[in-house]
């Protein structure tokens, strides 16, 4: 075993972050927080959506589900009741790019979250019932999406901009695909992707780093036997089959109370440095209170009750976006104003108090964010998984600050001026009644 490595020195109200890795290429990363009572502890894998083949589609989130399901150790019961016992709390989410699952305990119970998580996580059975009766309750979770267009929305204009791509398909994958799956097939994609190399545990908390890797090591050492020593971990990835993108419109037909909308364009990649003038720019348009698409569609009109900009980054790109709901009677004028403002930033309209307020609100979101263990552990855990370094929270906030107007005038044009890709969700037979805002 490698000798633990000091990534961030606590100071500052800060934790201590460090990191041994395993035999095996298995990363421990912990942030030490001595103030709270609390520890959350998550196992990362860097596989996602995006790794599947078009007729996997869907594998890694039915996979994720499955791990719940009973291990040599456990059953499905068992594996709830532990952490239900002392008050904890379990869960796990699958993303494009990685899947994560995590307890968060009191401190005292720390070592019983790592029996749990680690059990599930390197003992799962995938029994053919369980493959069975969790297809049904996966298809339920489609059905409930669907029930809720202001989430469905997302799936559809990821699919608009990126086509049928790894990163444009669903992570839910389709009906179809979702029941062509079978036993062997997600069985064979668990014991190739859940290998030590792939994974990162992460814990942030009360808690002392030795301790933690020594708990971690033996649970680990239990599941596996012998491991291959001379492993190394994987490197965060880089490139991929990101998709081409695509511009013009994707209409999804369905009877719903409101019209979703969002409109879009490509963005950048999570280690590409114009993500900070980006996100700051996506503040500016529509980040608050105070941005131009609140102010204009809701304060001065009245005309939607959520309306906001987003971007989103992968390994090699990635999306910036504007999203608004409201009822079809608005929907021609709510779509022309988020066209129109999306213009009048791309062509340099941006001042300096929203440089401004745009920094300040980035920074003060940023540490809030970050004031409980179950954020810090998923930060040092994406940091190590697919960031590949760890900033302290001053480097993060300087860089944030670094922003000048020239840096969020440069990126609004270089991306705001791109086709963009329009997903609706709405009563409509086709675009007609909308196409005035389309021009």
């Amino acid at each position: 075993m490698n000798p633990a490595e000091t990534l961030i020195a606590g100071q500052n109200g800060s934790g201590t972050v460090r990191r041994t890795v395993l035999p095996g290429g298995l990363r421990v990363v912990t942030e030490t927080m001595p103030s709270v009572r609390s520890v959350t502890f998550g196992i990362w894998t860097g596989i996602g959506s995006r790794d599947e083949h078009a007729e996997e589609s869907g594998a890694t989130h039915y996979l994720e589900h499955l791990l719940f399901k009973g291990t040599a150790k456990r059953s499905a019961l068992e594996i709830s009741a532990a952490l239900d016992a002392v008050g904890g709390e379990m869960n796990a989410f699958t993303a494009k790019e990685y899947t994560c699952y995590y307890a968060r305990v009191l401190d005292t119970d720390l070592p019983l979250a790592i029996d749990v998580i680690c059990d599930l996580v390197t003992s799962a059975l995938i029994r053919p019932e369980d493959v069975a009766s969790e297809r049904n309750v996966i298809l339920e979770e489609m059905a409930m999406t669907e029930d809720e267009p202001a989430d469905q929305i997302h799936d559809e204009f990821a699919y608009a901009l990126l086509g049928d791509s790894p990163l444009g398909r669903p992570i839910l994958g389709s009906a179809e695909s979702v029941n062509a799956l079978t036993r062997d097939a997600i069985a064979e994609y668990y014991h190739s992707h859940y290998t030590d190399d792939h994974l990162v545990v992460s814990a942030a908390g009360n808690l002392d780093h030795d301790v933690v890797v020594a708990l971690v090591d033996a649970a680990f050492a239990q599941a596996r036997g012998v491991r291959d020593a001379d492993r190394q971990p994987v490197v965060p990835r880089i490139g991929g089959d990101c998709g081409v993108a695509h511009s013009g419109l994707r209409l999804v037909s369905k009877q719903t109370e409101q019209t979703h909308v969002v409109l879009g364009v490509p963005g950048v990649a999570r280690n590409d440095r114009r993500r900070y003038p980006l996100g700051i720019l996506s503040t500016i348009l529509g980040g608050g209170m105070s941005s131009r698409l609140f102010q204009e569609v809701r304060e001065k009109r009245g005309l939607a009750y959520s309306v906001y900009s987003f971007s989103s980054h992968h390994a090699d790109c990635g999306t910036f976006g504007v999203y608004a709901g409201c009822q079809p009677e608005n929907f021609t004028e709510v779509l022309k104003i988020c066209r129109d403002e999306v213009a009048k930033i791309a062509d340099g309209g941006v001042t300096e108090e929203e440089l401004r307020r745009g920094i300040g609100q980035v920074r003060g979101s940023t540490v809030l964010s970050l004031e409980d263990t179950g954020s810090q552990m998923t930060r040092i855990g994406k940091n190590e998984l697919v960031y590949g370094e760890h900033l302290t929270i001053e480097e993060l906030l300087a860089r944030v600050e670094s922003v000048t107007l020239e840096d969020v005038k440069a990126v609004a044009e270089e991306f705001l001026r791109q086709p963009q890709a329009i997903a609706v969700i709405g009563d409509y037979e086709d675009a007609s009644s909308f196409e005035g805002a389309l021009a």
